[in-house]
């Protein structure tokens, strides 16, 4: 559990760094590159999960306030990996700013989620839920990388046949 909102802003600026190291390296290629197939959010392009990154931590700090889960669109423009980089600060500055001010005491307090009224859950699984969202659509685009025979960033620096972990076949 969460206890400390400053805490919690500490830790997803790490989450936010990784995620701006991993889009931001990211090859020419992936400027244009969408999957050859799905529907919906399986079907965006790389731009397109970075702007929905960018919005989606907003709704998520939003209903955290007790504003309500209200979505939006990103405002600006994901064309160029500049401008990824620019949404993932942009959208980590905008959150910081609408969560640091608040009492830790929020952390505890009851939130509806939109999903299943009437099932209220704690402002800190709020938070959780909206990191834990970051990171899987961080993740999406990482196995892009992959699939797509680019260099995928690793997470603590080395691959796990550096550490001796290569999977028994």
């Amino acid at each position: 559990m969460i206890t400390d909102i400053a805490a919690f802003l500490h830790w997803f600026g790490g989450v936010n760094r990784r995620a701006v190291r991993d889009i931001g390296s990211l090859p020419d290629e992936a400027l244009t590159w969408k999957p050859p197939s799905g529907t919906g959010e399986d079907a965006w392009s790389i731009a397109e999960l970075v702007a929905h990154m960018a919005a989606s931590r907003l709704m998520f700090a939003r209903a955290y306030r007790g504003e309500g889960w209200l979505p939006e669109l990103w405002p600006h423009p994901t064309d160029t990996r500049e401008q990824w980089i620019d949404a993932l600060t942009m959208s980590a500055g905008a959150m910081q700013a609408q969560l640091e001010t608040t009492p830790d005491e929020w952390l505890r307090r009851r939130i509806e989620p939109v999903e299943t009224p009437g099932h209220a859950i704690s402002g800190w699984r709020v938070l959780m839920m909206g990191v834990e969202h970051d990171i899987h659509h961080r993740s999406q685009i990482d196995t892009y990388a992959g699939i797509a025979g680019w260099e995928v960033q690793q997470i603590f620096g080395r691959t796990a046949e550096e550490a001796g972990l290569s999977p028994r076949r």
